[in-house]
C-alpha cells in the first residue's frame, strides 16, 4: 500500500513536471535554443499568485489566467528585446543571454522580497482526500488536474489550429515555411509566449502547496531540462511520458533507496535511455 501510495503521488508530482517540460519544449523545438531562465520564470508566476493572494485576497486559482497571460506577454517580450537580437549570434551568445537573464531574474527576486521562504496563506484548495485507502493531497490533485488540462489545450493547439500547423511547419524548416508566407519571427515569439504561459501555469498551481522563495524554479527547470531530453527534444507528447517518469522514479526511489538519492536516480534513468537512444524517447533524431 506504500508503494502505491508514492506510485500515486509520483504520477501527480510527474504531471507538473510534465507541464514545465513542454513549454521549455516547445521553445526548443521552435528555434534550438534551451531557456535557461525557465525556472526563474516559474518563481515569478509562484510570487505574483503569493502577492496577490496577500495583498488582495484573490486565491491563486482564481488568479491563474491572469498570470498565465502575464508569462505569456514576458515571453513574447523576452523574444523581441532578447533573443530576437542573439539569433544570428554565436550559440554561446545564445546560452549566456538566457542564463544571464535566469540569474538576473533571481537576483531581483532576492533584492525585492528577500530570500525568505513564503506559502500562500489559507488557500482555496487544502487538506486531503482517502480513496481507497490512498490520500492524495487537494492541492497536489488540482496541480495535476490542472496540467492536464493546459497540457491538452496545448497539443489541441499545436496539432489542430491553422496557427499550430505554422509553428511546426516553423519548427521543420524555416525557411520553407517563410517561402509559403509564415513569419518565423511571429512563430517565435508566439511560441515563446505560449511556453511561457504553461510555466505560469505551473508555477501558480504549485504555489497551492509548495514554499515560494528566490531559487524556487532551480530544481524544477532542471528537472525540465532532463524531461526534454528524455522525452525528445522538441517532442511535446515526449515531455508529456517523460514527466510522468520523473516524477515516479523520484517518489519510488525515495521510498525504496532513501529521499537523498532520489535526484540519483531520476539522472541514471536519463543516462540509460540516452545511451540507448540519444535523441530521447520520443525524438526522430
Amino acid at each position: 500500500m506504500i508503494l502505491l501510495q508514492s506510485v500515486v503521488n509520483g504520477v501527480l508530482l510527474g504531471l507538473v513536471y510534465a507541464l514545465i517540460a513542454a513549454g521549455l519544449s516547445l521553445i526548443f523545438g521552435l528555434m534550438e535554443i534551451v531557456n535557461f531562465a525557465h525556472g526563474q520564470f516559474l518563481m515569478l508566476a509562484m510570487y505574483g499568485a503569493y502577492w496577490l493572494a496577500v495583498l488582495y485576497r484573490v486565491d491563486p486559482l482564481f488568479s491563474l489566467p491572469l498570470w498565465a497571460a502575464v508569462l505569456f506577454l514576458l515571453g513574447v517580450a523576452t523574444y523581441w528585446l532578447i533573443i530576437a537580437r542573439v539569433l544570428r549570434a554565436p550559440m554561446l551568445a545564445q546560452i549566456f543571454s538566457t542564463f544571464g537573464l535566469g540569474v538576473f531574474l533571481q537576483s531581483l527576486a532576492q533584492f525585492l522580497w528577500s530570500p525568505d521562504f513564503r506559502l500562500v496563506p489559507s488557500p482555496l484548495v487544502r487538506g486531503r482526500v482517502e480513496v481507497l485507502g490512498l490520500f492524495v493531497g487537494i492541492p497536489e490533485l488540482v496541480a495535476s488536474l490542472g496540467a492536464i488540462l493546459a497540457f491538452a489545450l496545448l497539443y489541441l493547439f499545436v496539432t489542430r489550429t491553422e496557427t499550430g500547423r505554422a509553428l511546426q511547419a516553423t519548427s521543420e524548416d524555416r525557411e520553407a515555411a517563410a517561402l509559403v508566407g509564415i513569419d518565423s519571427h511571429r512563430m517565435f515569439a508566439l511560441g515563446w509566449g505560449i511556453g511561457l504561459a504553461c510555466v505560469g501555469i505551473a508555477g501558480v498551481l504549485l504555489s497551492n502547496f509548495y514554499y515560494i522563495f528566490p531559487e524556487v524554479g532551480f530544481p524544477f527547470a532542471l528537472i525540465a531540462y532532463v524531461a526534454v531530453a528524455l522525452g525528445g527534444f522538441g517532442s511535446i507528447p515526449g515531455a508529456f511520458v517523460a514527466g510522468i517518469i520523473i516524477g515516479l522514479v523520484e517518489v519510488v526511489s525515495g521510498l525504496l533507496i532513501g529521499p537523498a538519492y532520489k535526484y540519483l536516480f531520476v539522472f541514471l534513468v536519463y543516462l540509460v535511455v540516452v545511451i540507448a537512444r540519444p535523441q530521447g524517447l520520443f525524438g526522430r533524431y
